[in-house]
C-alpha cells in the first residue's frame, strides 16, 4: 500500500479527485487553483527549449547523416498528413451519424460576437506562406527565450548538423553537451514531482470557473468527442501499432503518468520533457525522438483535428445547415491546411475553427461562442490523443528507420521491471 501511495500515477489521480471537489464547493478559488496550475506548466515549459536544442543536436551529431535527417523528418511529416487527415475524415463521419447538433437550442446570449472578436482578428491575419517563413528565426536566443518548437528545432538541425562535420574536434563540445542534458532532465525530474500539484490547480480552476452544469446543454457533443477520440486510439493507433509490431496496451501503460498529468493540466505540452525521456526509454533512439515528438506538437494534432472537423459539423447541425459532400471535402482540404497553421498559438483551436469557417463561408463564425463553455472539458480528450498520437509516430519512424532498440522495448513492457522503469524517470 505505501508503495503505491509513493507513486507518482497515484498521486496526480488523487489530486484530480480532490481539484474537482474544491472546483465544486469552492468556485472563488479558482483564480488561485489557476496560478497553481500554470506555475507548474511554466515550470516544466522553462525546460522545452533547452531539452529540445540537447536532444535534436545531440542525436544528429552523434548520426553524422544529414541526409538521414531529412529522410527521418520527411517520413514524419507525411505520416503526419496522413494520420491527421484521417482523423478528420473520422470526425466528420462519426458527426455526421451522430448528430451531436439536432435539438441544441440556442439563444442570443449564446451567440455574442464580442466574446470571439480576438478569434476573428487572429483568423483574419493567419497566411500560411508567413507561417512557413517563421520557422526560421531572426534571432535564435529570442526564439529560446519565447520557447517557439519551430524554430528551435530548425536551428538545432543546423546546429547538430555543423557540429558533426567537425569531426574529431567536436567531441569536446558534444561531451559538453551530454552533461548539460543530463543537469536539464535531472531538473524535469524534480519538478514532476510537482505535478499532483499542477493537476490538482488544473482541475480545480477549471471545475470552479465554468461549472458542471455547463456541460448538460451541449453533453451529447462530449460524448460524440470522447467517444471519437477512444475510437480512434483503440482502432486507428491500436491498427498501427499492430503492424509495426508493438503493443499499444503497454505503451499506454508506460506512458500513465504522462496521461494522468495531462487529465489534469488539459495541456500536452506539461509533458513533453519527458516524452522525450520516456519513448527513448521505450526503445526509439535519441535522433528520431528528438525529430518527431518535438515536430508533431504543431504537425501532428490527432485530437485537435478530430475535434475541429466535428465542431464544424455540429455547428452547421445547430443551425439546420445542410453540408453537401462537396462542402465537407473541402472541410477536409481547408482544415488539412489550417489546422497546422496555428500551430503553438495561445488558443490556436478557436483560431483554426475561426478561420475555417471563414474560409467555408456556409457557417456563422459568430456560432462558436457556443462552445467557449464547453471547449476546455475537451480539452483533456484532445491533449491525450494529441499525446498518444506522437508517442506511437516516435515509434513508427524509428522503427521504419531501424533506430529501434527491441530490447529496451522488451524492459519496458515487462512486468517485473516496467515499475522500476518508469519511476526511474522521476527520480
Amino acid at each position: 500500500m505505501r508503495r503505491v501511495v509513493s507513486h507518482l500515477t497515484f498521486q496526480v489521480l488523487v489530486a484530480i479527485v480532490i481539484g474537482v471537489l474544491v472546483g465544486m464547493n469552492f468556485p472563488a478559488f479558482a483564480p488561485t487553483a489557476k496560478l497553481i496550475s500554470q506555475t507548474f506548466i511554466n515550470m516544466i515549459s522553462m525546460l522545452i527549449a533547452p531539452i529540445i536544442f540537447f536532444t535534436i543536436v545531440l542525436g544528429i551529431a552523434q548520426m553524422g547523416d544529414m541526409k538521414k535527417v531529412g529522410r527521418v523528418g520527411g517520413k514524419a511529416l507525411i505520416y503526419f498528413e496522413l494520420i491527421t487527415t484521417l482523423a478528420i475524415i473520422i470526425g466528420l463521419l462519426v458527426a455526421n451519424i451522430f448528430k451531436p447538433g439536432k435539438g441544441v437550442q440556442v439563444n442570443a446570449s449564446q451567440v455574442d460576437p464580442s466574446k470571439i472578436q480576438a478569434y476573428k482578428d487572429s483568423a483574419s491575419e493567419m497566411n500560411w506562406l508567413e507561417f512557413i517563413a517563421h520557422i526560421v528565426p531572426k534571432n535564435v536566443f529570442e526564439s529560446l527565450a519565447k520557447g517557439d518548437i519551430l524554430q528551435i528545432l530548425f536551428f538545432a538541425v543546423l546546429f547538430g548538423f555543423a557540429l558533426s562535420r567537425m569531426g574529431a574536434t567536436g567531441s569536446s563540445l558534444i561531451a559538453t553537451f551530454e552533461k548539460l542534458s543530463q543537469v536539464i532532465f535531472n531538473i524535469m525530474k524534480m519538478i514532476m514531482k510537482l505535478a499532483p500539484f499542477g493537476a490538482f490547480g488544473g482541475m480545480a480552476f477549471t471545475i470552479g470557473t465554468y461549472g458542471l452544469s455547463t456541460l448538460y446543454p451541449l453533453g451529447k457533443l462530449m460524448i460524440a468527442v470522447y467517444m471519437t477520440m477512444a475510437l480512434f486510439i483503440f482502432v486507428v493507433l491500436n491498427v498501427i501499432c499492430y503492424l509495426y509490431k508493438f503493443s499499444l496496451w503497454q505503451f499506454l501503460k508506460f506512458i500513465r503518468q504522462e496521461i494522468v498529468i495531462v487529465v489534469g493540466t488539459s495541456s500536452s505540452e506539461s509533458v513533453l520533457p519527458s516524452m522525450i525521456l520516456k519513448m527513448q526509454k521505450f526503445g526509439c533512439s535519441k535522433s528520431v525522438v528528438g525529430l518527431v515528438i518535438p515536430t508533431g506538437y504543431p504537425f501532428n494534432l490527432d485530437g485537435t483535428s478530430i475535434y475541429l472537423s466535428m465542431s464544424v459539423i455540429f455547428l452547421s447541425q445547430v443551425f439546420n445547415i445542410d453540408l453537401s459532400l462537396g462542402q465537407q471535402l473541402t472541410i477536409i482540404g481547408v482544415l488539412m491546411i489550417t489546422s497546422k497553421g496555428a500551430a503553438g498559438v495561445t488558443g490556436s483551436g478557436f483560431i483554426v475553427l475561426a478561420s475555417t469557417l471563414t474560409a467555408l463561408k456556409v457557417v456563422p463564425i459568430e456560432s462558436i461562442a457556443i462552445l467557449l463553455g464547453v471547449d476546455r472539458f475537451m480539452s483533456e480528450a484532445r491533449a491525450i490523443t494529441n499525446l498518444i498520437g506522437n508517442g506511437v509516430a516516435s515509434v513508427v519512424i524509428a522503427k521504419s528507420e531501424k533506430e529501434f532498440d527491441d530490447k529496451a522495448y522488451r524492459r519496458a513492457i515487462n512486468p517485473k521491471t516496467a515499475e522500476d522503469v518508469i519511476s526511474s524517470s522521476y527520480e
